[in-house]
């Protein structure tokens, strides 16, 4: 059978469309992914050179998928000759070739945000500025909104408004620590992720014959997920696309979820006005969720202003309703969720894996963890801390970068004295200033300490001297040998094995695991790029591997667990059943997302993501009370429980006919007024007659009558008389238990239960919400 017979109509026009400007635009669960990776397989069946295709996306993980089934259809030899990675991999791998232009080596170090803020930290430092006023995190963040907007230091300068904005804020140095940035990080031959975009833009713009090679190597040109490029990623398209325009871009601006990273959602929205007579090919059929899901969303995302026109359905059976539950209190919350993930996990012999939590701020995780713990459910934070992120993981890392490029400030600096070789912070300033001042690195300095006067005791240098020459040892065993022999050798001779065994800890025996678990990284890197032709399985590949790795692009592995992320990190995710918790307004949508349309409509499609990645069955919980800065608060119910249709909707804890507030009075209590009766006051110069004020004395009599609210008094004890020794009881929180004892009287009435978790529990029965159960 073909590949193309796998495809539905609407999949197999875009498919066999060859030349030529085409816009996809795919709703969720639509087939996207294949529909590009055929695609690029049927180009390939026409004729066309597999390395004049470049394929763009936004993951590694969608990168090698689609490359392995490309790979079942023509082949793994031609799938090899695609370029087809990520943005920043791909222009990565292009700066390889052609960076040396811009004065960058090709071994260029690429710096993660922890370098980038250790790096700006020092430049803070140096320059004597307020660190509480000049926050590293902040000034990076601004960095590389600089950058992803193609303002370089040369066009900050040029923009007053710029500057003023930042003497507005108290800042009026950024300018100067952002020329520094730049500066030291072209001296240390590094580039930011940011940087590779920016210095792609820059490569093309100012080197036409350069993108003239480009332009001619990449004739036919895809892009994935196009609705969440940033300005300076569409620039770069636009460049390499703009002599043959057979450019193929595939997305959903209903999943435009990423604005705070950049992405413009502007460029799907305007992609016709690009290019010349654009095709344009809608993927409407959802093939993953069921009918009420899919009509639900369809609902909630009709309510968005500025969209693309399209409309998603699905062949699959109704399913069941959305399942919509109000809890008192976050922690409630969480124990409902808990419940309902294991009632159902038992009653549908599912895996925990089968579910997932999605929250929209990480803080939310902490109530849905503890439920979990208590009902032994295994789960996994996503987003939580990188392995690569762990300290013990950067030491090891900042040796191999330093193998490959002494010139690595960051690297050297995390490193000269750890572990611990009497190498003082004294010492690395007195380093620093020498190679400011010589314009050269501090590793170039230390190699010529005979010719530099530093006032440096002779034991100090010959330690520097011995941190040069162990390092020119692993360059020199670098040329032969591949990335786990020479990074088992590093961990072993620089003394970072020895280091975390000598301390004995459980926290120092888990560093050392970790170090193992690198290394048995290393070697399945190795073992894997030995497949590639163009591999050989070096410590440059395996650096430029880890450095534009991302969490979600690790496979979770065989653990069967509950996932727990933020909606954000769910896109391109899909669960049978989704719980979508802490629908509240302010939270869900983001008290700081409702300034504008274009924020709110953002949230609104951040919502249409959740609830596109159920399956089977949705949830949605939101709580009446919520713990915000240690203090309990109203919660209202999210807009976006309002806006979903309610035929979609099953309410398992209905309050009247309505979501939003209403009144705890009894209607009873009023009563009609019998205007007759009342008495008129004789108008005076023919002002209109009003009804009778009651004086002081009747008004302090009223104020001690209270209405009848349907709740007990907070200062009487109101308890169940059928509560006694023996009785079985269910509590919200603990579960079931029986009585034991009853003791105390009035509000100080207490019972001792023993539950059926074991725990034994003394409750204050005027606080205690028990169920009697016999």
């Amino acid at each position: 059978m073909s590949y193309l017979d796998e495809l539905n109509d609407a999949q197999r026009e875009p498919v066999l469309h060859k030349d030529g400007a085409l816009m996809v635009i795919a709703g969720a669960g639509s087939g996207k992914t294949r529909v590009l990776t055929y695609r690029i397989a049927h180009l390939m069946g026409q004729g066309v050179d597999s390395f004049n295709i470049l394929a763009l996306t936004f993951t590694n993980k969608a990168a090698r998928e689609m490359k392995k089934r490309i790979a079942t259809i023509v082949g793994d030899s031609e799938a090899k000759n695609l370029w087809m990675g990520t943005f920043h991999s791909i222009f990565a791998r292009l700066l390889r070739y052609d960076g040396d232009k811009l004065g960058f080596p090709s071994n260029f170090t690429i710096y993660d945000t922890q370098d980038s803020q250790r790096l700006i930290n020092s430049i803070i430092k140096e320059m004597g500025l307020d660190k509480d006023i000049y926050k590293y995190k902040q000034i990076q963040n601004r960095i590389s909104s600089y950058k992803n907007s193609l303002i370089t230091v040369k066009a900050y300068f040029q923009n007053p408004e710029l500057q003023e904005s930042d003497a507005m804020a108290k800042r009026p140095r950024m300018g100067e620590i952002y020329e520094n940035y730049v500066d030291r990080c072209f001296k240390a031959g590094a580039m930011d992720f940011d940087d590779l975009l920016l210095r792609t833009n820059e490569l093309l713009n100012r080197f036409p014959d350069v993108l003239m090679k480009y332009q001619e190597r990449f004739k036919y040109i895809l892009v994935d997920e196009y609705q969440d490029t940033n300005h300076s990623q569409y620039l770069i398209v636009r460049a390499l696309a703009d002599r043959y325009q057979n450019i193929c871009v595939v997305g959903d601006d209903a999943q435009s979820i990423y604005s705070f990273r950049g992405a413009n959602i502007s460029n799907i929205l305007n992609f016709q006005r690009d290019y010349e007579d654009v095709a344009v090919y809608r993927l409407e059929q959802n093939y993953r969720s069921t009918k009420n899901i899919v009509q639900a969303a369809n609902s909630v995302i009709a309510k968005n202003r500025d969209q693309l026109e399209k409309v998603v359905w699905t062949a699959n059976d109704a399913g069941n309703k959305i399942k919509v539950h109000r809890s008192i209190t976050d922690a409630e919350e969480g124990r409902y969720v808990a419940s309902s993930i294991f009632e159902t996990k038992m009653q549908e012999q599912l895996q925990n894996g089968e579910f997932a939590v999605l929250y929209r701020t990480n803080s939310q995780s902490r109530a849905i963890e503890d439920a979990l713990r208590k009902k032994d459910i295994p789960y996994r934070i996503y987003g939580g801390l990188s392995f690569y992120q762990r300290k013990e993981i950067k030491d090891v890392l900042a040796y191999l970068r330093l193998i490959v490029n002494p010139k690595d400030e960051e690297a050297l600096k995390r490193v000269i004295n750890f572990p611990a070789r009497g190498i003082g912070n004294t010492t690395i300033d007195k380093l620093t200033v020498a190679a400011n001042h010589y314009q050269r690195s501090i590793f170039e300095v230390m190699e010529n300490l005979d010719k530099i006067d530093l006032k440096i005791n002779a034991g100090t240098k010959n330690k520097l001297t011995d941190f040069v020459n162990m390092i020119k040892s692993f360059q020199i065993m670098n040329e032969g040998s591949d990335a786990f022999t020479l990074a088992e050798h590093v961990s072993k001779k620089t003394g970072l094995l020895l280091e975390f065994k000598k301390d004995g800890t459980p926290e120092g025996i888990a560093r050392m695991e970790n170090i193992e678990e690198l290394l048995n990284g290393v070697k399945d890197f190795v073992e894997g790029q030995k497949e590639l032709a163009d591999a050989t399985g070096s410590l440059t590949e395996f650096l430029e591997d880890v450095a534009l790795a991302t969490d979600m692009d690790k496979d979770v592995g065989d653990d069967d667990r509950v996932a727990l992320m933020t909606i954000h990190l769910a896109k391109g995710l899909e669960f049978p059943y989704v719980y979508i918790v802490g629908m509240e307004e302010d939270l869900f949508p983001s008290a700081m997302s409702m300034n504008t349309r274009s924020e709110l409509e953002e949230e609104r499609r951040l919502f249409y993501v959740a609830l596109t990645r159920a399956e089977k069955q949705a949830y949605l919980t939101y709580t009446q009370n919520r713990y915000r800065w240690g203090k309990l608060i109203d919660a209202e119910p999210s807009r976006f429980l309002e806006e979903i249709d309610e035929q979609y909707l099953e309410n398992l804890t209905p309050v009247n006919d309505g979501y939003r507030y209403k009144s705890m009075i009894s209607d009873d209590i009023w009563g009609d007024v019998d205007k007759s009766k009342l008495r008129q006051v004789k108008p005076k110069n023919g002002t209109p007659p009003r009804t009778h004020k009651p004086n002081e004395n009747q008004l302090r009599k009223l104020r001690k009558i209270k209405p009848n609210l349907g709740e007990p008094s907070k200062n009487t004890a109101v308890i169940d008389p059928n509560l006694a020794e023996g009785v079985k009881v269910n509590h919200t929180r603990f579960g079931k238990g029986k009585v034991l004892k009853i003791e105390g009287v009035g509000n100080d009435k207490k019972a001792e239960i023993q539950f059926d978790s074991g725990d034994v529990k003394k409750l204050l029965l005027r606080f205690a919400k028990l169920e009697i159960l016999g």
